[in-house]
């Protein structure tokens, strides 16, 4: 079981290269867990679904098992209210066909200006398909914050749902999503939550949030290349999935259509597992700076993720510290110590004179991995005038980063001038 930062960073095989890994919003590095997982599976219970002998019976076992650590991760209330899925858009595309057979000509959806296109397009194409219409929440362009005063005037009789971004994979903005939905239900709608960027950052819990919905990636929580899926026992059971003639017709299985990424399921568990086990290093409390300590025990990865959101907190203000004090640079979103509490550690930013994806280019000649352009959250770069400047560059940060990292970003962005 790790005790420090170090030890958390050796049981990443990637981390071992040297390079910085700031890519976090699109995709985390894996730990030498997942890996074993995924190729103990491969290795013993490589086998499909459903069949009436051993390595069958294995690999069922084992989805079961990952199905239940991830009902507790979210805190849904039973495990077939998770559903797997090849990622987080495919989930939301699909979903979205089942509840569009419900809608009614005229009926609205409301989506927001800061979400990732994930969770605008899919709604968008129904509305079209089923002639409804679309309602869009904006946001204030100086702090990246969702104008929430405007959501009662959107919200009506007429609206079915209400689709929005736990956090923004853009600017890195936490949205008040249980107030949200809590609005929402108010008026007979639901609440579909895209909680990718968020996961990997904080503890989710769907009960707490009542939210009908929420999707995520596991790849953005430090697993494999799979989706996961929350929805309200009832809706799974009420809705009409698109779906082959011979296959279930009850949740969860009625959704997962086809062959499951069985492998990338136990890569899954391994991720939990993982966060599990970081309870010498994380903790509900408040940490210490110095992180050689160690604090008390905690018991489950959900209870661990408050410790990684405080930690992570250091590393954003020192972030933006740091860029703040690079002449030129702009930094999209909020950037006060006291709105750390509402941001992820996902900072963009443009530079005067640079275009963003020169800047990328440099810093990852450097060595050091971040991402620019749009990430798929066209209506933000949009909305900043940015996209037809190139978008942002986007540090993401996660809790297997360090200050000194941090450092040597600095010292890479001061020597493009």
């Amino acid at each position: 079981m790790p005790h420090t930062i170090d030890e958390i960073r050796a049981q990443f095989p990637a981390l071992k290269s040297g390079q910085i890994f700031f890519d976090g919003p699109g995709g985390t590095q894996v730990p030498q867990q997942v890996i074993d997982r995924m190729e103990n599976y491969l290795t013993h219970m490589n086998a499909n679904h459903g069949g009436a002998f051993s390595t069958s019976n294995l690999s069922d076992q084992l989805v079961q098992e990952a199905r239940e650590a991830l009902a507790h991760f979210f805190n849904a209330s039973r495990p077939e209210e998770i559903v797997f899925g090849a990622n987080m858009t495919s989930l939301t595309m699909s979903i979205s066909r089942s509840i569009a057979r419900s809608l009614q000509p005229a009926d609205e959806i409301i989506v927001t200006r800061l979400d990732h296109d994930a969770n605008i397009s899919p709604w968008l194409q129904i509305a079209q398909d089923r002639d409804c219409v679309i309602r869009w929440l904006d946001f204030d362009i100086e702090d990246c914050t969702l104008k929430l005063d405007q959501l009662a005037s959107l919200l009506n009789e007429r609206t079915r749902l209400v689709a929005v971004g736990y956090a923004s994979n853009a600017v890195g903005t936490i949205n008040p999503v249980g107030e949200i939905t809590k609005q929402a239900h108010k008026v007979g709608a639901l609440c579909y939550i895209d909680a990718v960027h968020y996961a990997p950052h904080g503890p989710i819990d769907v009960q707490s949030l009542d939210c009908d919905f929420l999707v995520a990636s596991a790849y953005k929580f430090f697993g494999p290349h799979v989706g996961v899926l929350y929805g309200k026992y009832q809706h799974l059971e009420g809705l009409e999935p698109y779906k082959v003639r011979p296959a279930p017709n009850y949740p969860p299985d009625k959704f997962e259509t086809g062959t499951n990424n069985f492998e990338g399921i136990a890569g899954v568990l391994g991720a939990l597992e993982y966060l599990s086990h970081l309870t010498e290093v994380f903790s509900p409390e408040e940490l210490e700076s110095d992180l050689d300590h160690k604090p008390q025990r905690v018991p489950d990865s959900r209870s661990v993720m408050k410790g990684i959101r405080h930690y992570e907190k250091t590393l954003t203000q020192k972030l933006i510290h740091t860029l703040e004090n690079i002449p030129g640079l702009h930094i999209w979103g909020m950037t006060e110590p006291e709105t750390l509490d509402r941001r992820v550690p996902t900072v963009s930013f443009t530079l005067d004179g640079f275009h963003p994806r020169e800047i990328a280019e440099k810093l990852g000649k450097a060595g050091i991995q971040v991402w620019d352009g749009n990430y798929y959250a066209l209506a933000v770069t949009e909305r900043l005038g940015l996209e037809n400047k190139g978008g942002m560059v986007r540090v993401g940060l996660v809790h297997y980063n360090t200050p000194e990292e941090i450092d040597r970003l600095a010292a890479a962005l001061k020597s493009l001038r």
